[in-house]
């Protein structure tokens, strides 16, 4: 019995009919829940119809791209296995698309963004992250394993009746004729464009909203888009406009704000020697408690919420850092600015790229130099995002994680509490003290952070239920006060300069493409002598560590650009440099210039009343110098110009 021809093609790809229509219809109602869930931060219909609108063209995307196998499949394997492959790889796909649909919404509600590269890296510690989802986000646990159950269930059931005809699965040369008139076509539905470029998420961004830039896109289009970045992380000049190596190294170093004479290599143009306030030293020891997901809207002192009593307690008896900014969003990216100053980049942080696990500069192998102890003190496993090794092969001699607690008051899905982490530490510093040692350390807390376990007999919470971030925030702030009350009728009090200051905000959201206000922290110098003093200018976790080395009355050569605030004048206009997934903002004076993958850079004038952008402006010689600083890392990184030790060339 003879088949028409459009039933024959009808037939033959029918599978991959219905996994089109069912990816879009499923992209489609997931984006408009969204939609309406953050409805109060679109300004009209217009922007509604650009998400949509945008949002179906990379829906296309993605699913072209994963229909090219299917179809190859379909046309050129064996006659007995062509249909089922191609069903299963279809349905593999649709589970795919549903499941990171399934997750976005927790994700956005933790990070006010889809998933993207945070995603992926989360996902190389599966119990630290299993323990966090069981104790903070048992739903939305239950909700993707849902899914992973009945997509693939439903999807290849669906997929293996759909299934062509073995008749007309053996017509070769409609499959011939189909696969020239198709393949073309669902190539160019992967690139999405007849431009040079395929498309990409600068082509849909409308926005000064980067929540709402990444509705346009689907969960798993931007996980897989963060994965090809990754891949190629170490250059940033793929994401950003280029500049010539010698506009950068120019550009930073200006900015730097020394005169040419301290600058001491030509192969590595930020090496300068440093030299510090304190003509003599006055403490020997540094301690950095570097507090977890601790923003300044937290902080009393700050004008935030009043869960920081002891914080505020002792911001009265040092030196605060009102207006202090952090790099980015992850642990990693605080402790990649703190203990090297290294700028942020839109690739990994340097504490987990490969080419920077030895010999990189940090403040211990400087200090380590000068016969200082160092260690790194940790409550929870060291191994988690590389700590360990970047440590231990960057200057950093131990590793006290919680293997070395003994008999902990508190072990949770992070570790031990923050009461047992500092507790360990004082023990540590007593002891180091005794040896007439000096030593520099490194504390990282980890009760504030989700589930938010602690022991609840330490603290009155603020709140019910008791497992929150409010009163996870009060109980490190108790934990904190605790162990300065230890450290001030320690021997070692007198002899130690100490730092506390947070990695970076809870949760970074906002309608703007970097919201700036999330990126503001808490900062507090304090230690015999240090001035009691709240200090306004906008600063930059990247000018710490030369701070500190000056409060230490250290002279050294390194090539952090971070600069010592203890001798910048009182009018200092400020800057700061922020990272927000793939977007960056340089902050000078009352301007900000964000960075955007395949896009010119952006000029805003900015009001600190509010944290509002104004309309772009103008600047071209602030985004050279931005766009310098956003190259930078990677340049360095790529050649290694970022070295503990150089041999002097002019």
């Amino acid at each position: 019995m003879s088949i028409a021809l459009p039933t024959l093609v009808e037939r033959l790809l029918r599978p991959l009919w219905l996994f089109l229509f069912a990816g879009l219809l499923l992209t489609t109602i997931s984006r408009a829940g969204l939609v309406l869930w953050q409805i109060d931060r679109f300004d009209g219909t217009a922007g509604v119809l650009k998400v949509f609108g945008f949002g179906l063209r990379i829906d296309l995307v993605m699913l072209c791209y994963w229909m090219i196998p299917a179809l190859l499949m379909l046309l050129i394997l064996p006659l007995r296995v062509r249909a089922m492959c191609a069903a299963v790889w279809l349905a593999l796909g649709f589970t795919l698309l549903a499941f990171m649909e399934a997750v976005t919404p927790g994700f956005i509600a933790q990070y006010d963004l889809r998933p993207n590269r945070l995603f992926v890296e989360y996902l190389q510690y599966p119990q630290e992250v299993f323990g966090m989802l069981l104790g903070g986000f048992l739903l939305e646990t239950l909700c993707g394993l849902a899914v992973l159950v009945l997509a693939p269930w439903l999807s290849l059931r669906a997929l293996t009746r759909a299934a062509p005809a073995s008749a007309v699965a053996s017509t070769w040369w409609l499959r011939v004729l189909v696969l020239v008139l198709l393949l073309p076509l669902l190539v160019l539905g992967a690139r999405g464009t007849l431009r040079h470029r395929p498309i990409n998420p600068g082509f849909t961004a409308f926005s000064s909203d980067a929540l709402l830039n990444d509705l346009t896109l689907n969960s798993l289009y931007s996980v897989a888009y963060a994965v090809r970045a990754m891949r190629n992380e170490v250059d940033a000049s793929r994401l950003y406009p280029p500049l010539p190596d010698a506009v950068v190294f120019a550009e930073v170093r200006r900015a730097m704000g020394l005169p040419d004479a301290q600058f001491l290599s030509s192969e590595y143009p930020t090496w300068h020697l440093q030299t510090p306030s304190a003509t003599a030293p006055r403490l020997h020891n540094l301690v950095i408690v570097l507090e977890e997901s601790l923003g300044a809207q937290y902080v009393g002192t700050l004008g935030g919420d009043n869960l920081t009593p002891a914080f505020d307690a002792l911001a009265a008896q040092g030196w605060l850092l009102e207006e202090l900014y952090a790099t980015g969003t992850r642990s990693v990216r605080g402790i990649e600015a703190v203990v090297t100053g290294f700028v942020p980049t839109p690739a990994r942080s340097v504490v987990k790229l490969p080419r920077s696990q030895q010999g990189f500069l940090t403040l211990a192998s400087l200090l380590r130099e000068r016969g200082y102890d160092t260690s790194f003190i940790y409550g929870g496993e060291g191994h988690f995002d590389n700590m360990a090794s970047f440590f231990l092969g960057n200057g950093f001699e131990r590793v006290v994680d919680r293997r070395h607690y003994a008999n902990p008051e508190f072990m949770g899905s992070w570790g031990v509490s923050d009461g047992d982490l500092l507790r360990k530490a004082h023990e540590e510093f007593s002891r180091l003290h005794a040896t007439g040692e000096p030593f520099f350390s490194l504390v990282f807390s980890s009760s504030n952070h989700t589930p938010y376990d602690y022991p609840l007999n330490a603290i009155t919470p603020v709140e019910q239920p008791p497992n929150t971030k409010r009163n996870a925030i009060r109980y490190a702030d108790h934990a904190l006060g605790e162990f300065f009350a230890l450290a001030r009728a320690s021997d070692y009090w007198d002899d130690t300069l100490f730092l506390v200051v947070a990695d970076h905000d809870d949760r970074v959201f906002g309608r703007q493409l970097v919201p700036v206000e999330h990126f503001r922290i808490p900062g507090l110098l304090i230690g015999k002598d240090i001035p009691v003093q709240r200090d306004a200018r906008v600063l930059s976790q990247l000018d710490l560590p030369p701070t500190l080395l000056s409060l230490l009355g250290i002279a050294a050569e390194h090539p952090m650009v971070g600069r010592d605030i203890t001798q910048l004048p009182p009018a200092y206009e400020g800057r700061a440099i922020m990272q927000y997934g793939d977007n960056q903002a340089y902050w000078r004076g009352d301007q900000v210039v964000v960075l955007q993958p395949d896009k010119a850079p952006q000029t805003f004038r900015f009001q600190r009343e509010g944290f509002t952008f104004g309309q772009p402006i103008a600047n071209t010689a602030l985004e050279r110098e931005a766009l310098a600083h956003a190259l930078w890392g990677s340049l360095a990184y790529r050649r290694g110009l970022y070295p503990p030790t150089v041999e002097r060339s002019r």
